[in-house]
C-alpha cells in the first residue's frame, strides 16, 4: 500500500492520497512521513490530513520529528490534534518537545485537561506514572450490573480500553477487576462484588517503567494498576504500552553492551545523522583504546619468554579470545537474568558457583582439544617450529592456561553485572567493554605465567 501513497504525494493528490492514506495502518504512515527527506513533503501530508487523523502518527513518529509536526498546524488544529491524543501520548509528546512549544501547548487545553496532563509531566518519562494512561475504566464496589453498565455507557469513549474494568473502594483504591463479558452475561441485580476477580498485582507511580512492563509480562496482565503512596489507582499501564517498554529497554541494553553510549534516536539507521553516530560511539572507543595499552605493557613485560619460545605466539590470540567469549557468554546470561528478575544480591554466591563450575567444564573440553591440536598437528604443518621445543611441556602449557583463561574469564564475566548492580551502576555498561579489557590482560598474565612455570623459563 506504501507504493500508492507515493504517486498521490508527488502529483499532490490531496483525494487519492486520503484514500491510499484510509487503507494503511497508522503505524505504517508515521514510518512513511518520517522517512521523507523533503519538507514541502510533510507539509502536504499535515495540510491534507486532519489534526484528528495525525494524532495516531504523530504518536508513532520518532521523538526529533514531533515538535516540528505539531508546529505545522495552526493553534486551533494543535488544540484538536492534542484532544484527539490519550493521555498517555499527549504527556509522552509534551514530554519531548521544548519548554516553550510545551507552555504554550498546554495553555490550549480545556482546564481538566491541562490540570491532568500537568499532574502526569510530573512523573519522569521513564516511571509507571510517567508511561500510564489515566483513560481507564472504573467503577465502585457498589453497584449491580445494571448500574456498572449505565455507567460505563457514559465512559466508553474516553476510556483507552474496556477489556480490564477497575473497581475502587470507597477512598478509590483498586480491590478488584471485571470484564466486559463478566457484565454481558450476568443478570442485571448481581452486584459487582459478586462476580468481580480479586487484584492482586500493582505498582507505585514512581517505580521504574521497565519492573512495570517486566511485571505485565511475567502475570500475563491486559492492564497494571498504578497507584499512588495512598494505594489510589492512578491509571493504567497497558500491554501495548509494556511492549514498547521493553523493546526500548532491550534495545537500550543492547547498545549498551555494544559500548554504545547516549541516548538511543528512535529515529532510523539511516536517518540518523552521523554526528549522533560518532557522539554515541566514539567515547568507548577511545576509553577502551587506551586501556588497552594494559595489554602491550604485559606483553613487554614478558617479552623474554616470547622470545625464548617464539612458538607462543601462536596461541596467544586463542587464549585471549577464547577468555573474551565466554566472558561475554556469561555476562550476557546474568544481565539478561537478573533484567528478568530471576536474581537478587544474595544469590550472588550460587552464581560464581555455578559459572565457575561451568568454565572449569568448557575449560578443559577446549583445553582438551588444544592439547590434541599441539601433539598431532603441530609436528606435521610446523615442524621447523617445534625443533628445539619440548613438545609434551609446551602442550601442558598452553592447554592449561587455556583452561584457566576460561575458567576464570567465565566467572569474571557472571561476577562483573552483580558487582556493577551492587555499586549502582547499569550492569549492561560495564559488561561488555569492561569484560573485554580485563580479560584481555588477565589472558595474557595467565598465558605467560603458566609457559614460564611450565617451560622453565
Amino acid at each position: 500500500m506504501p507504493e500508492r501513497l507515493q504517486p498521490a504525494l508527488d502529483s499532490r493528490d490531496g483525494s487519492a492520497f486520503l484514500a491510499a492514506a484510509e487503507e494503511l495502518h497508522y503505524a505504517d504512515l508515521a514510518f512513511f512521513y518520517a522517512n521523507l527527506e523533503d519538507d514541502e513533503d510533510r507539509n502536504f501530508i499535515t495540510q491534507t490530513l486532519s489534526p484528528a487523523t495525525f494524532s495516531d502518527i504523530l504518536a508513532d513518529l520518532p521523538d526529533s520529528l514531533r515538535e516540528e509536526a505539531i508546529l505545522r498546524y495552526q493553534p486551533a488544529q494543535q488544540r484538536e490534534l492534542l484532544n484527539a491524543l490519550s493521555d498517555d501520548d499527549r504527556v509522552d509528546i509534551l514530554q519531548d518537545v521544548s519548554e516553550e512549544v510545551r507552555a504554550s501547548l498546554l495553555d490550549l487545553l480545556s482546564s481538566d485537561q491541562e490540570e491532568l496532563t500537568r499532574t502526569l509531566l510530573k512523573y519522569e518519562e521513564d516511571t509507571a506514572g510517567g508511561r500510564m494512561t489515566t483513560s481507564i475504566a472504573r467503577i465502585t464496589v457498589d453497584l449491580s450490573v445494571k448500574q456498572a453498565l449505565e455507567k460505563l455507557k457514559v465512559l466508553q469513549d474516553s476510556a483507552e480500553t474496556l477489556s480490564r474494568i477497575f473497581i475502587v473502594d470507597e477512598r478509590e483504591r483498586p480491590i478488584g477487576f471485571i470484564r466486559l463479558r463478566d457484565l454481558a452475561f450476568a443478570s442485571w441485580g448481581t452486584p459487582v462484588r459478586d462476580i468481580m476477580f480479586d487484584v492482586k498485582e500493582t505498582i507505585l507511580a514512581t517505580a521504574d517503567q521497565e519492573e512495570a512492563a517486566n511485571m505485565v509480562r511475567k502475570y500475563d496482565l491486559l492492564a497494571l494498576p498504578v497507584v499512588d503512596e495512598s494505594h489510589r489507582l492512578l491509571g493504567a499501564i497497558t500491554y501495548d504500552d509494556a511492549m514498547e517498554i521493553l523493546e526500548e529497554e532491550s534495545t537500550e541494553d543492547f547498545e549498551k553492551q555494544a559500548g554504545i553510549a547516549g541516548e538511543q534516536s528512535e529515529e532510523s539507521y539511516l536517518r540518523t545523522r552521523i554526528v549522533v553516530h560518532l557522539k554515541r560511539r566514539v567515547g568507548w572507543l577511545l576509553v577502551l583504546g587506551f586501556l588497552a595499552i594494559a595489554s602491550g605493557y604485559v606483553m613487554i613485560q614478558f617479552e623474554p619468554v616470547l622470545n625464548s619460545v617464539f612458538l607462543l605466539a601462536l596461541f596467544l590470540p586463542m587464549v585471549v579470545a577464547a577468555g573474551g567469549n565466554t566472558g561475554g557468554q556469561a555476562s550476557t546470561m546474568v544481565i539478561r537474568a537478573m533484567s528478568l528478575g530471576e536474581l537478587e544480591a544474595k544469590d550472588s554466591w550460587l552464581v560464581a558457583w555455578k559459572e565457575l563450575r561451568l568454565g572449569m567444564l568448557q575449560g578443559l573440553i577446549l583445553g582438551g582439544a588444544l592439547a590434541l591440536t599441539c601433539l598431532l598437528l603441530l609436528p606435521v604443518f610446523l615442524p621447523n617450529s617445534v625443533k628445539g621445543v619440548a613438545l609434551p611441556q609446551f602442550t601442558m602449557a598452553v592447554s592449561c592456561a587455556l583452561t584457566i583463561q576460561v575458567s576464570a574469564s567465565t566467572l569474571i564475566g557472571a561476577m562483573l553485572p552483580i558487582g556493577a548492580r551492587a555499586i549502582k551502576l547499569d550492569p549492561a555498561v560495564i559488561a561488555a567493554p569492561a569484560i573485554t579489557t580485563i580479560v584481555d590482560v588477565t589472558g595474557m598474565l595467565i598465558y605467560f605465567t603458566t609457559a614460564r612455570l611450565f617451560l622453565g623459563l
